[in-house]
């Protein structure tokens, strides 16, 4: 009873602490204050969104060398995304992370679609080496990539924005932002670890 009781408390004590401290924390992962509060590119393609992830990763290497990861992303035969494959096949993304430049994927177009699960992405904008942002086809969701280089090192953004027009949706999504958290840091680092690489092998 005593164990049933303490494990009440943790869960009641972790239900306050999500919403008023490690909510943000974990929706703005890696971002500074700036960041997560500006317009990006990408927002006027979703307005009224619901829900907003803004998270952030510091490369050491030129936008030149981040932006081939970003334009070759996506299922085979694209490059995968840099996170835990294993996790993204078991939903059957068919996700294989490559650790080469793929030359056939480095001219992204507006139009460009790729499939995320049920989700069917469509590029909406492209600026070589600043930004990329995807839409899904029913406009519910907007994943955008911005890069931001200064003194030859550059500021990867990454930014979802999400309609959820009912209450079951917004519950729906609370415990996915801790899991999305856990995908998208690996995803950052990931292409961290390979343009901090590429620069070095160029330079």
């Amino acid at each position: 009873m005593k164990s049933r009781l303490t494990v009440l408390a943790l869960v009641g004590l972790a239900g306050l602490l999500y919403p008023t401290v490690l909510r943000r924390r974990i929706l703005t992962w890696g971002a500074t204050e700036g960041e997560a509060a500006s317009r990006l590119p990408g927002d006027e393609l979703l307005e009224a969104a619901d829900g907003v992830s803004t998270r952030a990763i510091e490369i050491d290497a030129p936008a030149a060398d981040v932006w081939p990861w970003l334009a070759q992303m996506g299922p085979s035969p694209r490059g995968g995304a840099y996170t835990y494959d294993w996790i993204e096949n078991l939903l059957h993304l068919d996700m294989h992370s490559v650790d080469h430049v793929l030359p056939e994927f480095q001219h992204p177009q507006v139009g460009d679609t790729i499939g995320l699960g049920p989700n069917r992405m469509r590029l909406e904008r492209v600026e070589p080496e600043r930004a990329l942002c995807w839409r899904s086809e029913d406009g519910s969701w907007v994943w955008s990539f911005v890069l931001d280089e200064r003194d030859a090192k550059t500021r990867l953004i990454s930014r979802n924005r999400f309609r959820l027009p009912t209450l079951r949706s917004r519950v729906g999504m609370l415990p996915m932002e801790p899991g999305s958290l856990v995908m998208e840091q690996k995803m950052l680092r990931g292409i961290k670890q390979r343009a901090e690489r590429l620069a070095a092998k160029r330079g």
